[in-house]
């Protein structure tokens, strides 16, 4: 049994102690959260024991979910390190970049299992492309949300872009070689909406759009290759795949086209998209990671690297922004 100790029970805290407590192989040992109001009411609603100190909490289990501002996640994550225990932390992975290092680390050193919470990793629709070949040369991506006042303690980079960030980098066998960025700040004092080229060494082109300020939402990400468009729908969970028609193909939709080279069958395909609780998918699988003694599906590392990216295009657009 792993005893699960949880930091912050704000808006998307509740949505971890909802999921903690269904899950099998856990005891949830109690939560710590400094707002006194919003405390008490978890405690009875969740028959919680909170604890007076993210210290104490995290003496009392094996593995900590951090749910707590990006401000506080270093000094959170350098305790449960520090004092051995595995670590599940909110995206992104840390305040700076001199902290999000020293977190991987700290991580290596102390051999213990760490996980960062990017959990688009987890949408379904994202999952239903399991056991297709992906190489994307040419990647368009739009993540517009309304505004939300929570959340703007960090840039539209951080809080939204970094999703999409995280999953071009986990598809494209390449290394970054560009960036261009241009960003927006409308409604906070950090950017709310930004466009960013992304290019990589393998001739990979990314192009991210996301904004906060949008009068609806979306979450959409295209890839193309090689005889092959690839649409996925992070919001409506939904999954596509246009191709030229290949022998064997089955469960498609097929029509033909004539092109110069003649005539082309193309094969449309909507793969099953599993009904998937990402956020309790993602919970297990560090659960799993820590009772099976096995890597983390978005290691320190992988968070490591999406903030890199995302911090070279808020440099990026820093400088656009004062020329």
């Amino acid at each position: 049994m792993l005893k699960i100790g949880q930091i912050g029970a704000g808006h998307l805290g509740k949505f971890h102690l909802n999921n903690w407590k269904t899950i099998e192989g856990v005891e949830l040992v109690g939560f710590c959260d400094t707002d006194d109001a919003n405390a008490a009411a978890v405690a009875q609603k969740y028959e919680l024991r909170r604890f007076d100190t993210p210290e104490a909490l995290i003496d009392a289990c094996d593995a900590i979910d951090i749910v707590a501002p990006t401000t506080v996640h270093y000094p959170l994550c350098e305790l449960a390190i520090r004092k051995g225990k595995h670590v599940f932390v909110e995206k992104p992975l840390a305040h700076t970049m001199d902290e999000a290092k020293d977190l991987v680390k700290l991580a290596k050193e102390a051999n213990v299992k760490f996980q960062v919470g990017h959990v688009e990793r987890f949408n379904p629709a994202f999952l239903a492309l399991q056991g297709q070949v992906l190489q994307p040369m040419f990647i368009e991506v739009h993540r517009l949300a309304q505004f939300n006042p929570r959340g703007t303690d960090v840039s539209v980079i951080l809080d939204l872009m970094i999703h999409d960030i995280d999953i071009i980098l986990s598809l494209v066998k390449g290394n970054v070689s560009y960036i261009s960025a241009n960003g927006v700040a409308v409604m906070s004092d950090t950017p709310d909406i930004a466009n960013v080229r992304i290019e990589f060494d393998n001739g990979c082109v990314a192009n991210l759009t996301s904004s906060r300020i949008s009068m609806k939402k979306m979450r959409k990400m295209r890839l193309f290759q090689k005889d092959a468009y690839i649409g996925i729908d992070f919001l409506e969970k939904k999954t596509e795949i246009i191709r030229l028609n290949t022998p064997g193909d089955k469960n498609v939709f097929t029509f033909d086209i004539e092109t110069n080279n003649g005539k082309k069958t193309i094969a449309i395909a909507n793969p099953p998209v599993a009904d998937v609780n990402a956020i309790k998918m993602e919970l297990e699988k560090f659960r799993d990671a820590v009772l099976q003694n096995t890597e983390t599906p978005v290691t320190v590392l992988d968070g490591f690297r999406a903030m890199e990216v995302a911090h070279q295009i808020l440099e990026k657009i820093g400088n656009a922004t004062t020329h």
